[in-house]
């Protein structure tokens, strides 16, 4: 039977003193300074130095860390969001002259013959490329009644006008006049905001059957604008010797390009009516002209503008502001007042007409326009104004009429008629 053998005193003193010599040859190695003396020495020094000139500065700032760093982070994702942008349309652009590239150097159509049209197109594609720069189209009519050398012209609707306002509409309204003659002009009532208007009006024009066969309708649209120039869209020309008169014309015609040559430029003048309907009291300031035709051989005239008031087509009060010498864009800003009560202001037409003043011959007129129950357009439309805006002046710019297209569109009666010579 064996036994295991107990350690001898030998051994034990020498396991002890073994440990003993073991831990003093450890230690020195094992007591190492928690300082991290280790660690410092593997950083770069030129990194320490930047860590501790970032701390610094913000430390400087007078914000809190959070508030830093998160201005930090919207300033990078703006700039990465401005750097995605310009590469999505840089993209883009790269992509549509590509597409361009393509079109100009592919030869084959899709059933497999050549695309002349590309390079030289037929007139259907020309006018269906053109189409951006069409100025609409108007629905007019044409009547002529040989018993009474009347003829009518009928301004229905338009469709798809030229966009004149900055918001992607117009303000329009027709001028109607024959020419060469141009007696007369009428005018449609001016529609808001709109590029497909629906007039419905007409206008009668005494013209013998002679004359007809010789004449051209004109009918000009324009848009309206109260204190600038109105801009023309486009006009419509019919000769009438090329018109069946056997039955009634109602036909669309695409707007032109309008003749310069047919219009005559004669100024504008901007004035503003005010009525007080309580006390019956019209008043009217003349503000300024502008653009006036020379009437003096320096190229000059002598401008000053008459007013008056006809009462049921009869001459009732007139008016007149002061001479400016030697301009054609004077500068009035006279008032005048009238008494008019309600009853009347509904039978009442303001005449308003530019002279040249002459000290040795004749007063020339220089143009004429006027306002009140019996006008059109534009006129009429500044005298509505004035009526639904009580005591409140409204002014507005409008363009001169000859005296003759005023007179014979107004036809006002005379006492004597010996005065049908001279002018009003």
């Amino acid at each position: 039977m064996s036994t295991t053998p107990k350690p001898t005193p030998y051994s034990t003193h020498h396991n002890v003193s073994f440990k003993t010599e073991l831990s003093e040859k450890v230690h020195p190695a094992t007591i190492i300074p928690t300082n991290n003396t280790y660690t410092n020495t593997t950083i770069d020094p030129a990194a320490a130095a930047a860590e501790d000139f970032i701390n610094d500065v913000l430390d400087k700032i007078p914000l809190p860390r959070w508030a830093i760093y998160t201005i930090a982070a919207s300033g990078a994702l703006l700039i990465l969001i401005c750097c995605l942008c310009i590469c999505v349309k840089c993209c883009c652009k790269d992509k549509k002259k590509r597409n361009r590239k393509d079109d100009k150097i592919k030869m084959l159509g899709v059933n497999g013959t050549t695309t002349t049209a590309l390079v030289q197109p037929d007139v259907g594609d020309v006018e269906y490329g053109s189409t951006k720069q069409q100025r609409g189209k108007l629905l007019y009519s044409l009547e002529y009644n040989a018993a009474l050398s009347e003829l009518t012209v009928g301004i229905k609707q338009a469709n798809g006008l030229k966009a004149m306002d900055v918001g992607g509409s117009s303000d329009p309204y027709i001028k109607v006049y024959i020419c060469p003659e141009k007696s007369k002009t009428c005018e449609t009532k001016v529609f808001k905001n709109t590029l497909n208007p629906v007039f419905n009006e007409q206008f009668n024009f005494q013209i013998s059957k002679s004359s007809l066969l010789k004449s051209t309708v004109v009918m000009k649209v324009f848009d309206f604008n109260r204190f600038t120039k109105h801009n023309i869209i486009g006009e419509v020309s019919v000769e009438l010797c090329n018109v069946d008169w056997h039955h009634v014309i109602e036909e669309w015609q695409d707007l032109g390009e309008p003749a310069k040559f047919e219009e005559e430029e004669l100024g504008e003048i901007c004035f503003s009516l005010r009525y007080v309907p309580t006390v019956g009291k019209l008043t009217v300031v003349i503000l300024e002209a502008k653009n006036l035709k020379y009437m003096d051989l320096g190229g000059f005239s002598d401008p000053y503008v008459k007013l008056q008031l006809a009462l049921d087509k009869r001459k009732w009060k007139k008016r007149k502001t002061s001479i400016k010498k030697k301009t054609l864009n004077p500068y009035y800003n006279e008032s005048f007042t009238f008494d008019v009560s309600f009853q009347q202001i509904q039978r009442v037409n303001l005449v308003i007409s530019v002279w040249d003043h002459d000290a040795m011959t004749r007063n020339d007129a220089m143009g004429k326009i006027f306002l009140g129950c019996d006008a059109t357009g534009n006129q009429l439309r500044h005298w509505a104004d004035m009526l639904s805006n009580p005591r409140r002046p409204v002014a507005q710019w409008h363009s001169l009429l000859s005296a003759k297209q005023v007179n014979s569109t107004l036809a006002l009666k005379k006492k004597i008629p010996l005065r049908d010579k001279l002018p009003l």
